[in-house]
Formats: structure tokens, sequence, C-alpha cells
């Protein structure tokens, strides 16, 4: 079959590449000859394809097969710059405990191709189908699972390395060096974000395997367990960092509220109490991770989400 990318997929690999001709060509060339490598991935894990899930991920091809027993699964094929092989290494440590299970570990050398056979989950049920209390809470319960000890010997990106990557490219906003500039209002945003950063890293580091992309659209409904979390990004550091991206989910409906500023702040005190995190903490990576993308947004052209994220972080 045709192993066509969805346009989201195109969408958000057009937005998240490097910028340079060499990124350029990163992005294209594994586009290009992504037919060819889908379809080794399925020849040497004998499989049968059912179709490209779509809408699908935002830096990955989805694609619902069988195994050769007839059993369902999820082949899922990213490129390199989006760490498959830490994915791959984050799945393999939970072992099913609040994730999605990896069906091969690759010491055969099916991994050698950056695929990953994942169990079958209901790709179009997300704890974002509940009502929002219930969501919240189904989430985070799924998120505390997540919560362990990385692995011995394996080397993940850290909070701090992260973090510092994104924000050398929030201070060349604050400068004016791209899209958003200081002009539109959010250098004093920007500086609030860094400073908070700053502060959050001078104590001692924590060290949990995070998901470090969670959100309720990331929890589907499975078979085994009812919900179950997909498409980590891992990092090893604080839970508060991993916990904070959960606390603006459905910001659209957190900016059309007019009670949104108290909504917000009585989430980051539920989250925090309930999962046994620092208040304070949480609400200072939300401030970064919500001016972060927020910036982010802005750069790639995505006015509208730009403008939410800003006016909610303006609100901590």
């Amino acid at each position: 079959m045709a192993f066509e990318p969805p346009q989201r997929l195109l969408r958000a690999l057009g937005e998240t590449r490097p910028s340079g001709p060499e990124g350029a060509d990163e992005t294209g060339g594994w586009l290009e000859n992504l037919p060819e490598l889908a379809g080794r991935a399925v020849e040497l894990r004998e499989l049968t394809v059912e179709r490209v899930q779509a809408p699908g991920g935002r830096s990955s091809l989805v694609v619902l097969v069988r195994r050769a027993d007839g059993t369902p699964a999820v082949l899922k094929l990213a490129p390199e710059r989006a760490r498959p092989e830490s994915e791959r290494a984050a799945l393999a440590h939970w072992d099913g405990r609040g994730a999605v299970r990896l069906l091969d570990d690759g010491d055969d050398g099916s991994g050698d191709d950056g695929a990953l056979l994942l169990e079958r989950l209901h790709p179009d049920v997300s704890v974002r189908s509940l009502p929002e209390a219930k969501a919240l809470l189904e989430a985070a319960g799924t998120l505390r699972r997540l919560w362990v000890e990385p692995p011995a010997g394996q080397v993940f990106e850290t909070v701090a390395e992260r973090t510092g990557r994104q924000a050398e490219a929030m201070r060349a906003t604050a400068a004016g060096e791209s899209g958003l500039g200081a002009g539109a209002g959010v250098g004093a945003l920007v500086e609030a974000a860094l400073a908070a950063r700053e502060e959050l890293l001078e104590g001692p580091p924590e060290a949990r395997l995070l998901h470090g992309t969670f959100r309720q659209s990331k929890v589907l409904a499975g078979e085994r367990v009812p919900w179950l979390a997909v498409g980590p990004d891992p990092v090893v550091g604080e839970c508060a960092f991993d916990l904070a991206r959960l606390v603006r989910d459905r910001v659209e409906d957190l900016i059309a509220s007019p009670s949104g500023p108290s909504i917000t702040r009585r989430r980051i005190k539920r989250l925090a109490e309930s999962l046994e995190v620092d208040q304070a903490r949480l609400r200072g990576w939300t401030l970064f991770r919500a001016v972060e993308s927020g910036v982010r947004a802005g750069r790639v052209g995505r006015l509208q989400d730009a403008e939410l994220l800003l006016e909610f972080a303006g609100w901590l």
C-alpha cells in the first residue's frame, strides 16, 4: 500500500525542522524515503497493514497493522531528530506500566530502522474526550505511574539540557531576532520565564524519568487497563516539569472563560496537591513551558496559538 504521510505530519515537520539547508535536507530526505522505510519495516516484522492513522502524530507516521498471529498492533516511524531510540528506551523501561507496551525490544536487529512496534490502543479515544474534571483526574493518575527512577546506564536528556536549548531560542526572540520580537509585547514574559527557569534549576536536580510532552490527548483508551500514555519525548528531571504541560490543557477553553485565571490557579493547586508536587515549582515550570510554546508557535506562524499561550502565561 501507499504510505502517504498525513497533512498534519507534513505541517509539523515543516515547523520543527532545524534552520538551514541541512535541516531541510534531513526532513525532506526522510519524507522522500518514508514509503521504502515503512515497507521494509513491515516486511521485516511480517506485518499486515490495515491503514495509516490520520490525522496521526506530529512527529511520526503511525500505521495500524496486524502481526503474523493476527494480533492488532501499531507501527510507528519517526525521523532521527524525533529521538525514536530514546522513546524505545523509555517504553522498554516502563514495560507497559502507565504507557503503551513495546512489542519488540530490538534485540534481533528490528529496532535498527528506528521503527517501533507497539500494542494497539484505541487511537480515536483519548482522555480529552472526558468531561474536564474527570479527564484531569485520569490523566494525572496515568502520569504518576510513569515517574520512576531512570534505567541504569541509559542516558536521557535532562530537563536542564532541554530547557537550555529552548531558553536560547527564547532569548533570540526577546532580542527581536525572530518573528514575534519584543515589540509584540512578549519581552517581559520571556524574561519572567527565563528567570523562573534559572531559579528552578538552582537546587539539587530531581531524577525521575518523565514523559516529556504529556497532555490529555497523549492518554488513549486501552484494553488491558483503561488509559495508557503514548508518544513520550522522555527526559530526566523533576516531576513538576512534566505536570506543567497538563496545567494548560484545553487552553482555548480557559481563555474563553471569564474566570480563566482563577480556574488556572485552582488547577495548579489541585494537581500539585494530588500528585504531591510543590505548588510554586509547578507554577514556575508552567510559566516557562507556556511562554516557550507560545514563542515557538509565533516563530513558525501559528499566531493564534501564540496569542492564546502568551495570554495564559500572563495569568501566572
